[in-house]
């Protein structure tokens, strides 16, 4: 027998083995003392130095693949026996296995929601950095300098020119500086204030900021926006209110409440009795801020807007604590 009929032969063999004990045995055949391949190897000696060269270098490549198919039938045997003695140790009768599936917290949950409502109304979600400048953070947005925002114990500051964020409408800045009208935006993010952590106020939370600049953007646009938005959020039946208010990036400003969907606007404990619950803050874009990020105020306008997620998601679930989606309590987050 040549040596390639050897090498197909043997690797037949190797393939049709359905046991450790047939592997040895095949093994034994080819390997042993005298095996096929064995004595193959010795009857080279015999051979003119020519031939046992070219038959020598055949045997060995052929004697190395045998090696290599047996270690790998070797291991797929003990691997199949393994799953064999494991199979049989299965009590059949023993109750399934419950699977816990995770899902997203309620904060994750609200932040979504708001950001697919106003991307359905054509604005582009944007990210920005959690540590900023004062420029970013303060004066691009018409802060002025000794505005009480902007003191050591307002926000949390790195050193004298860095400081967390403490709002997202830096982001609004970033955008403006790079890209021309109409710029049409969502800012979401983690903000930082040192505020004490109690019902209401958390040193760390979320917010989503919005902007809208483009040549004739009006207050009445906002107004619709905003409109909008609540009764997405908040239902088809919600009533909304704006009432004056100042912030130094936009002019006019306004706050926007909407009728307390515990009371239903009759009043209660959650809305101090005035049927309203304060949602988010708003405005016409103010001019030095458009200037500030080289846009020409007397040809674009525009409107801003900002919201805190946990505020929102209070109001929406009816929760009294802003606390409780920090504590990790698995019986509050389940219920989400």
């Amino acid at each position: 027998m040549d040596i390639e009929a050897l090498k197909q032969e043997s690797e037949q063999e190797i393939k049709g083995v359905k046991s450790l004990e047939e592997l040895e045995a095949v093994r034994i055949k080819y390997l042993g003392r005298k095996g096929l391949l064995t004595n193959f190897l010795k009857e080279l000696a015999g051979l003119a130095e020519e031939k046992r060269r070219t038959q020598g270098k055949l045997a060995n490549t052929a004697k190395q693949l045998f090696n290599e198919l047996l270690e790998q039938k070797k291991t797929e045997l003990n691997q199949q026996k393994e799953m064999n003695e494991a199979g049989s140790q299965v009590d059949l009768t023993l109750p399934g296995r419950k699977s816990w599936l995770g899902h997203k917290h309620p904060i994750t949950q609200v932040l979504d929601e708001i950001v697919e409502i106003f991307v359905g109304m054509g604005f582009e979600e944007k990210l920005g950095p959690e540590i900023e400048t004062e420029w970013y953070n303060y004066a691009a947005l018409n802060f002025p300098e000794d505005h009480p925002a902007r003191d050591q114990i307002a926000c949390f500051y790195l050193d004298d020119k860095y400081l967390l964020r403490s709002h997202t409408s830096p982001v609004q800045i970033r955008v403006m500086e790079k890209q021309k009208p109409p710029v049409r935006i969502i800012a979401p993010g983690r903000v930082f204030r040192p505020d004490a952590f109690d019902a209401s106020h958390a040193p760390v939370f979320h917010q989503v900021e919005g902007l809208y600049v483009d040549e004739n953007v009006s207050l009445a646009e906002l107004k619709g926006t905003l409109e909008m938005f609540c009764r997405k959020m908040f239902g088809e039946n919600v009533k909304v209110r704006f009432t004056p208010s100042y912030f130094p990036f936009t002019e006019p400003s306004a706050d926007i409440a909407i009728s307390c969907v515990i009371c239903d606007g009759a009043g209660c404990k959650t809305c101090k009795n005035t049927g309203w619950l304060e949602i988010l803050g708003s405005g016409m874009v103010h001019p030095a801020v458009l200037e500030n990020v080289g846009y020409d105020s007397e040809k674009y306008s525009g409107y801003a807007f900002g919201m805190g997620v946990e505020r929102v998601a209070m109001v929406k679930y009816r929760i009294d604590d802003i606390r409780l989606f920090y504590e990790n309590d698995i019986r509050f987050i389940q219920q989400f």
